[in-house]
C-alpha cells in the first residue's frame, strides 16, 4: 500500500474537516489507529491514510463504577496499565493480531479493538468486545459528529448504534472516543489440562465443562502441530494435543471448582492442573496468538456452532493440510492451511455453507486478499441492510472503501 498523504488529526474538529473535504472531493481514505491490523481485509485503493493515534488519552475512569472512557487512539497497553494499577482488566481479553500478520506486537489502540470487535478466550463467559461498549463518539464519512450510548447500559437505542459500529472495521464511521465496562482482576487462576485428545472428544470435554455451573472462563484445544509451538516449555515438551479449561475467581472458590470440575471431566482422561503463575503465562501467550506466529501460511478465523467445529476442520482437512486451534469451547476455530492459489477460499466457503458459520481470512498475500471474499459473503437481505447503513454513515463511500466487501 502506498499512500499519497498521511492525515493525522489531533482534534475532533480537525478530523471532521478532513472527512468533509474528502467526501466533497470523493477521495477514498484508509482508516487506521496505529496500523496494527492494516494487513487484514481486502487491500483498499486509498488516496490517503488517516490515523487516529494522535487522538489519545484517558478521558474518564471511575474504578468503583467499573467504567472507563478513552480517546480512540489511546494505546491498548496504556488502557490495560491504568486498569492494572487498580486491580482491573478488560473482561473480553482482546487478542493481538499484529504479530500474526507480520506487524509489531503491542501497538493496538483501544479504538481498533472495538472497531474490529476482536475478543479472546474469556468471551466464552464474558461476551464479545461490543457487549462491553457503553458508548461512542464518532464522525461519519461526511464529517458529521455524533454520540451514541452513555455510561450505563440502559440507553438501549444509543447502545444499538454503538454496537453497529463495533466490528465494522472503520467502514461506517471514525470513532474518536469509546466508553466501556471493565471488571476486577480475578484473585486466582487455575487451568485444567488434558493431553492427547482427538478433536471431537476434546470439544466434548470443553462443552461439558462450559455447561457446568463452575464459571469456566476459557476453553481451548490445540492440535499437536500447534501445541508444539507453545512458548510454555512444559506443555510444548509433551508433543501432544493440549485441551485447557480455565477457572478464575477468589482463591477458595477456584480450589473448590477445580476439584468439582476434575470429577466432571474424569471420563475424558488424566487431568493436570496449572497453578496461578503457570495459568497466567499460558493464557497470556494465547492472547498473543503465539502458536500462529512465525509463518506466512494462510490463516482463517472461523466462527461456528461449538460442536460443529471438529466437523468443519475435518471437512477442510479433506481438501488441504489444516492445523487447528479451537477456542470458545469449539465455537471459534483458527485454521492454518497450506498455501494454495486462493488460500483455500473456495473449499472453505463450501464447508461453511454445509456446516454453518462464517469465515474470515486473517493472513494471506495482498494479491490473494484482493481477489477473493476475505470476510464472509453477505446474504442478500443482510447485504441490503449493510448497503443502507453505508449510505447513511458514509454516502460517498470514502471510508476503507472495499476493505470488507468489494462493493461496500
Amino acid at each position: 500500500m502506498h499512500e499519497t498523504s498521511l492525515l493525522r488529526p489531533a482534534t475532533e474538529w480537525e478530523l471532521q474537516r478532513l472527512l468533509a473535504e474528502a467526501t466533497k472531493n470523493n477521495m477514498p481514505i484508509e482508516i487506521a489507529g496505529a496500523g496494527s491490523k492494516r494487513e487484514i481485509g481486502r487491500p483498499t485503493n486509498s488516496a490517503a491514510l488517516l490515523t487516529t493515534n494522535a487522538l489519545s488519552g484517558i478521558r474518564l475512569y471511575e474504578p468503583t463504577e467499573l467504567v472507563m472512557a478513552a480517546r480512540a487512539g489511546t494505546p491498548l497497553a496504556r488502557v490495560e496499565d491504568d486498569l492494572a494499577r487498580h486491580g482491573q482488566i478488560l473482561a473480553f481479553e482482546p487478542v493481538d493480531l499484529a504479530p500474526v500478520v507480520g506487524g509489531e506486537p503491542g501497538r493496538a489502540t483501544i479504538g481498533s479493538v472495538f472497531a474490529t470487535n476482536i475478543s479472546g478466550a474469556r468471551r466464552v463467559m464474558a461476551g464479545a468486545a461490543r457487549d462491553h461498549l457503553l458508548g461512542v463518539a464518532a464522525a461519519t464519512g461526511g464529517g458529521t459528529p455524533f454520540r451514541s450510548g452513555g455510561r450505563v447500559m440502559k440507553n438501549v437505542t444509543g447502545l444499538d448504534l454503538a454496537r453497529t459500529i463495533a466490528g465494522s472495521w472503520g467502514t461506517l464511521a471514525v470513532m474518536t472516543e469509546v466508553t466501556f465496562k471493565v471488571m476486577p482482576k480475578p484473585e486466582e487462576t487455575a487451568t485444567l489440562v488434558l493431553l492427547g485428545l482427538e478433536d471431537g472428544i476434546a470439544v466434548e470435554a470443553l462443552t461439558a465443562a462450559t455447561a457446568t455451573p463452575f464459571e469456566v472462563s476459557g476453553a481451548v484445544h490445540l492440535q499437536e502441530a500447534l501445541a508444539t509451538r507453545l512458548w510454555h516449555e512444559g506443555l510444548k515438551a509433551e508433543r501432544r494435543a493440549v485441551t485447557a479449561i480455565r477457572i478464575e475467581n477468589f482463591a477458595a472458590s477456584v480450589a473448590y471448582r477445580v476439584e468439582r470440575l476434575k470429577q466432571e471431566l474424569k471420563p475424558f482422561g488424566d487431568i493436570y492442573v496449572l497453578g496461578n503463575e503457570g495459568s497466567l503465562a499460558f493464557w497470556d501467550e494465547l492472547r498473543h496468538l503465539s502458536v500462529l506466529q512465525g509463518t506466512t501460511a494462510p490463516l482463517w478465523r472461523i466462527s461456528t456452532a461449538p460442536k460443529a467445529g471438529p466437523k468443519v476442520v475435518a471437512a477442510i482437512s479433506s481438501f488441504m493440510t489444516c492445523h487447528a486451534w479451537y477456542d470458545w469451547a469449539g465455537g471459534l476455530v483458527w485454521a492454518e492451511v497450506l498455501p494454495t492459489s486462493d488460500a483455500g477460499a473456495a473449499d472453505i466457503r463450501r464447508v461453511i455453507a454445509t456446516h454453518g458459520g462464517h469465515a474470515t481470512l486473517i493472513r494471506a498475500e495482498a494479491a490473494v486478499r484482493a481477489s477473493i471474499d476475505v470476510f464472509q459473503p453477505l446474504e442478500p437481505g443482510l447485504k441490503k441492510i449493510s448497503a443502507r447503513l453505508k449510505s447513511v454513515f458514509d454516502p460517498a463511500h470514502i471510508l476503507n472503501r472495499g476493505r470488507m466487501h468489494a462493493d461496500l
